[in-house]
């Protein structure tokens, strides 16, 4: 595999880990929501929120980045 072919696969799987920690903190935040603490959970989804405002573009440029010229 060539150099300029390692970029967008790297990319790739950065946005999947990220995904995955969204997703597990999403998890912890319903956890501490659950008990009671409602401020703390309101504020992890709204720094959340940056993750899901960015994913489309990021899907869109790593679409481009993968498709073969």
């Amino acid at each position: 595999m060539a150099n300029e072919d390692l970029l967008p696969s790297l990319l790739f799987k950065i946005n999947q880990n990220q995904l995955a920690l969204e997703a597990a903190i999403m998890e912890l935040t319903l956890w501490v929501e659950q008990h009671g603490s409602s401020e703390i959970g309101g504020n992890v989804r709204s720094a959340l929120a940056t993750v899901t405002k960015n994913e489309e573009f990021i899907n869109m440029t790593l679409a481009v980045l993968m498709t073969p010229e």
